[in-house]
């Protein structure tokens, strides 16, 4: 079956090829501009896809699976005889990201390419084991653009992938692409095991500093419960201080929520705010960068901006969001701008936005409290991964001492993480 709907859809994208070809416009797939930098799907193609030659393949990707010409690589090797893809995995938001957050796209047939889409969102062990076994795949690739923080759950539909493919006896491979926000360095605490959720499986850092690559590595020596047949197609001209923007890649949204690389910056700091009473921007043009409640006045930005955080800066905002939190209601509070990105630390930023907001604002300042699951009621300490930084802003703690109480797990993080890491540059 698979094979007739990769076929199938040859014969469509073929004509759409070769007129774009007749009128200048190169075939999708096809760069005409010689680059250093290329992503995994990128060298995968530019070898013939010889890593895949003669099994039926499956990916689970999304609208990141783009290539510079903004071609999408399932469109792409829909219509290719040198592989046979005959399955396309979706994750939360779907494979062509019709859906918000918190939803997916369910199974259907894809009307570009007439390939079967199986929803992934929310399954794990023998459940998505199972889907893997039915897609009749022998080997699963896996394409999809992190944003660098643990919360993002791109990286654990990585891992549950992993674990599936494991348990069906898949051979599992890895299409890397960059981290967004640099992995320079990894920051923040690092999650326990009691807090294990979809938005943090297992003990890594809230920005974990590595590519979706390197924490296929970690996940497959660390923390799977049977290793897995793993193989990570690296990166050509990428480093670990390497700018997003010089890539040359476009910036497609990974999620509805995340429009630019500026707010990946700040997210892995700024959706901390998820887990308060405050807005963290959902519902506006700039989601995490914009973050306020109707309490909020100009006092916020002033503190904040007396601090001089490294790299850094905010200014005095006003917005009313038009879903999720606050909706159609006024908010103040203030819009963070990363000023030099070097020195910037998205997480010791947003904990110093906690701690003033909640020591200026002390009788409306709220933690989000999730009634559905009372062992662990705080929606901040799933995000953190514990109750060390709920508990340390109650207790009236600063910023660098909030910070202090995760650097022991910080640095026995990174240097797991040092273990794994493929590329250079920054430590």
């Amino acid at each position: 079956m698979g094979h007739l709907f990769s076929r199938r859809a040859l014969l469509s994208t073929a004509a759409v090829a070769t007129a774009g070809t007749s009128m200048g416009i190169p075939p999708l797939g096809h760069d005409p501009r010689p680059r250093r930098f290329q992503t995994g799907v990128q060298v995968l193609m530019a070898d013939d896809y010889k890593l895949v030659r003669g099994q039926k393949t499956g990916i689970v990707t999304n609208p990141t699976g783009i290539l510079p010409d903004l071609g999408h690589e399932v469109d792409v090797m829909a219509a290719d005889d040198r592989i046979d893809l005959v399955a396309v995995f979706g994750p939360e938001h779907g494979f062509r990201g019709a859906a918000q957050a918190g939803g997916s796209e369910g199974f259907y047939v894809d009307e570009q390419t007439g390939l079967p889409v199986y929803d992934t969102y929310l399954k794990t062990g023998q459940a998505l084991a199972d889907i893997f076994t039915r897609s009749g795949v022998d080997t699963i690739m896996f394409d999809i653009q992190d944003v660098g923080a643990r919360f993002y759950t791109y990286i654990w539909t990585l891992f549950d992938s992993m674990q599936a493919a494991a348990l069906a006896g898949k051979r599992f491979v890895v299409l890397d692409r960059p981290n967004p926000i640099t992995g320079r360095r990894a920051y923040g605490p690092v999650m326990t095991p009691q807090f294990s959720t979809f938005i943090g499986r297992r003990e890594i850092s809230q920005a974990h500093g590595m590519t979706v690559g390197e924490l296929a590595k970690l996940f497959d020596a660390e923390f799977l419960d049977q290793p897995v047949d793993l193989t990570v197609v690296q990166m050509r001209g990428w480093k670990r201080d390497l700018e997003y923007e010089d890539t040359g890649l476009p910036w497609v949204l990974p999620s509805p929520n995340m429009p630019t690389v500026d707010t990946a910056f700040a997210y892995p700091g700024t959706c901390m705010f998820e887990g308060t009473n405050l807005s963290e921007g959902r519902g506006t043009t700039r989601p995490f960068e914009l973050i306020g409640a109707p309490y909020v006045d100009h006092r916020w930005a002033d503190a904040l901006n007396a601090l001089r955080l490294p790299g850094a800066g905010f200014r005095l905002a006003y917005f009313t969001p038009t879903f999720a939190k606050h909706v159609n209601t006024l908010c103040g509070g203030v819009q963070l701008y990363v000023t030099d990105r070097g020195p910037f630390d998205p997480v010791k930023t947003g904990i110093a936005m906690l701690v003033t907001a909640k020591r200026l604002y002390p009788d409306d300042f709220a933690w989000r409290y999730d009634t559905s699951d009372p062992a662990r009621p705080y929606w901040i300490d799933k995000l953190t991964g514990s109750t060390q930084v709920r508990t340390d802003i109650d207790a009236g703690k600063n910023p660098d001492e909030v910070e202090a109480g995760w650097a022991g797990a910080l640095k026995a993080f990174a240097a797991m993480r040092a273990k794994y890491l493929i590329y250079r540059g920054g430590n």
